[in-house]
């Protein structure tokens, strides 16, 4: 379990370039030659989490929970499976708000506009090591939890919309319109198009 100690706010944050340069010095906790990790330490917040690769799959939740390198939980792991079983020979698991906590309900209540301005940047970065930039939505019904993660989603296909991203789902969409969280997935599940704006015009 993570529970957040305190808000974010009062973190002096690793901005995203400085947790990037340290996820590619050697660690002597996992291989960095396999596992992209940033920031490299167990903290209250995680940019990204996913293994490295010439064509991966980004896929965005909600909010990490306590998955690290060589020791995923079971959404990450399903998350491998299904990059893995569409074609692409790597994850990047990314998170529309990066504060990491185990249950939603936990999550702060106001927005830390630091932490989410450094959280695009992770983005970018993540969106600018792929040709095609694949995204695959799967942040499910959670959104609902606070009122800010929406706009949070809106800025990130805005910056999706620069590098060309392709934006995907897997599974049943919501009654609402969420698309599928990635636990309870068939192993073979395929991913499909999502039209993320059209989704984004319904939380207005």
């Amino acid at each position: 379990m993570h529970i957040p100690k305190q808000e974010t706010a009062l973190l002096e944050l690793v901005t995203f370039q400085q947790a990037l340069e340290a996820a590619n010095t050697p660690s002597p906790d996992y291989d960095i030659q396999k596992w992209l990790y940033a920031p490299n330490f167990y903290s209250e917040y995680r940019y990204i989490l996913g293994t490295r690769g010439e064509n991966p799959l980004i896929c965005i939740g909600i909010n990490p929970s306590t998955a690290e390198p060589d020791n995923l939980d079971n959404t990450l792991k399903s998350v491998e499976r299904i990059a893995l079983g569409n074609g692409y020979d790597s994850f990047i698991m990314f998170n529309v708000y990066a504060q990491r906590a185990t249950d939603p309900d936990a999550m702060e209540r106001s927005c830390n506009s630091l932490l989410h301005r450094e959280n695009l940047e992770a983005f970018r970065y993540v969106l600018s090591i792929s040709k095609k930039p694949a995204v695959w939505a799967a942040w499910g019904a959670i959104i609902e939890k606070r009122d800010y993660l929406a706009q949070c989603v809106r800025d990130m296909v805005a910056v999706g919309q620069t590098y060309g991203a392709q934006w995907y789902c897997a599974g049943a969409i919501t009654k609402k319109g969420h698309p599928h969280h990635p636990l309870y997935l068939r192993k073979d599940e395929k991913l499909k198009f999502f039209d993320v704006e059209a989704y984004l015009q319904t939380r207005d």
